[in-house]
């Protein structure tokens, strides 16, 4: 047999690693890497190109070379249910340019509708990648490690904004996404190195659920030792975030995880460690930071602590049945108080509205009007009110225009059709997607969530390494958080959140097919 030369051992290199190795540069720049602009696609829109943006290209770019090779492999399932979801997604932009017509046939508004199809590919992207380039053991724990590497860093670089006013890089609205450096109020909620601390939530929420099932099943002490730390930083980072249902979502996931332990392990195994997170987690949350002021807030728990403090603060007025306290005495017998309405307990500062005035003599002038607020932002702050009085009814709107295919993407937060707006946002992803790409669209993308789940569990007792065990149930259990977390926040929508998520999804698709391809190896006889 003719011994290979230089060029076809470099080539047989390239063919073996070199997608993995883009998967690592991924997962290590995407998370860590601010999202700062490059250049516009459409004026006036908060969506930037940027530097992940290319490396993703390069990435696909060198997927298709390695495709029309004959050296990728495909999940023939979860490719097919992507394909149904991205035909249907282009039926609903039809949609919307020719049957609803909620998108006008003007270049702006028609590339705004296509530049968020292609986002979703873009997404989707990663999962091809990171399933087609995990070829060896080693790849998959490469990258495992590199999560837990990355969470660190997310966590250092909150903790430096924090306390050390490193800067933040936000993309919360048209202005700051520009690439504005900015810094951290007293009130301000860490975003880390997101674009937003919603976005700095969701993806914590995954990795540390991930990592802690990774500290809890690895034999090896020096990875039990560094994720613990990464998980500690994370939950850290998470409280400081503020996000209520992140939150809720990692107790949901947390609790999961442990459901999965227990059958793994033994009930009162994971019953044990599961108290022992549970009470470290809430302990911190009361602890540290808004989180806590924000869930009495949504709860009403605020109301029911100024009700008993203005009792406990009223004057005392004479009553024939002498010095009556207050709080006993009946309604007709207590003076008026006034009692402002102020601010919502969320808002913390109150800057007015700005207006713009043209006099007689026909000059303009900007002049401040009061901030007014609904009964909803007083009853469950402005972030809810947001959502109940505005968003998630434009969803259903949305919706019922065309049940089937919705009204298009980027179409939910338009006042009116010819209305451009220079931002996306639901804050419910089962609604978001309902009101864009309709039940067809709906159900074709979260049958795709779905089914990875399902196979992911259908093979739990394939999985004999220690740290892949702990990564498939970590991120299935992650999943079912996210899933919580979509009722409240768009994250399947939210760029770094949704690369990621895909790309782990490949990942764990890819330590299943490797599991099983070792498992079918002829074993050698004793």
């Amino acid at each position: 047999m003719p011994k290979p030369t230089p060029i076809a051992k470099l080539i047989a290199w390239y063919d073996r690693h070199f997608l993995a190795l883009i998967a690592i540069v991924l997962i290590i720049f995407i998370p860590l890497f601010p999202k700062l602009p490059l250049f516009d696609l459409l004026p006036g829109y908060i969506v930037r190109v940027r530097t992940e943006d290319f490396l993703i290209a390069l990435a696909i770019l060198v997927w298709f070379i390695q495709f029309f090779r004959g050296q990728i492999k495909l999940h023939p399932l979860i490719t097919r249910l992507i394909g149904l979801y991205l035909i249907i997604g282009f039926l609903s932009c039809l949609s919307a340019m020719f049957i609803t017509k909620t998108v006008p046939l003007e270049w702006l508004h028609v590339g705004k509708l296509y530049l968020h199809y292609l986002r979703r590919l873009e997404y989707f992207s990663l999962f091809f990648i990171f399933y087609s380039g995990i070829k060896t053991a080693l790849h998959a724990k490469l990258l495992i490690y590199c999560l837990v590497g990355v969470m660190l860093g997310v966590a250092v670089y909150g903790y430096g904004q924090k306390y050390f006013y490193w800067p933040v890089y936000s993309t919360m609205n048209r202005e700051f996404s520009k690439g504005w450096r900015l810094y951290l109020t007293e009130h301000a909620r860490v975003p880390s190195t997101f674009g937003g601390h919603y976005d700095a939530a969701a993806f914590t929420l995954i990795a540390i659920t991930i990592i802690l099932a990774v500290c809890l099943l690895t034999p090896k002490l020096w990875l039990r030792l560094v994720s613990g730390v990464a998980f500690l930083g994370g939950l850290w980072l998470l409280i400081l975030t503020a996000s209520r249902t992140s939150f809720l979502g990692y107790l949901a996931s947390l609790t999961v995880l442990m459901l999965f332990l227990a059958w793994i392990k033994s009930w009162w195994w994971a019953l044990g460690r599961w108290l022992l997170v549970l009470g470290l987690s809430l302990s911190l949350m009361l602890t540290f930071g808004d989180l806590s002021q924000r869930f009495s807030q949504l709860l009403g728990l605020n109301r029911l602590k100024e009700k008993y403090a203005q009792l406990a603060l009223a004057p005392k007025v004479p009553s024939p049945a002498g010095d009556l306290d207050l709080s006993v005495a009946s309604l007709s017998d207590r003076p008026p108080q006034p009692y402002p309405r102020g601010l919502p307990a969320d808002v913390y500062e109150d800057i007015p509205d700005k207006q713009l005035l043209i006099d007689a003599d026909g000059r303009a002038q900007l002049i401040d009007i009061p901030r007014t607020y609904s009964e909803n932002a007083y009853k469950y702050g402005l972030s809810a009110a947001i959502r109940l009085d505005a968003l998630w009814p434009r969803a259903v709107a949305g919706f019922l225009r065309n049940p089937l295919l919705g009204s298009g993407y980027s179409t939910l937060t338009k006042e009116s059709v010819g209305q451009f707006t220079e931002a996306e946002s639901t804050d419910n992803d089962y609604l978001r997607s309902l009101g864009e790409t309709g039940l067809l669209g709906f159900i074709s993308f979260f049958g795709v969530i779905l089914t990875i789940l399902f196979l992911l569990l259908k093979a739990l007792k394939q999985l004999q390494e220690p740290i892949f065990l702990a990564f498939v149930l970590g991120f299935t259990a992650a999943s079912l958080g996210l899933l919580l977390n979509a009722f409240y926040i768009d994250v399947f929508e939210a760029s770094k959140v949704a690369t990621i998520y895909w790309a782990l999804a490949g990942l764990s698709l890819a330590i299943l097919s490797l599991s099983l391809a070792d498992q079918r190896q002829p074993r050698p006889k004793s």
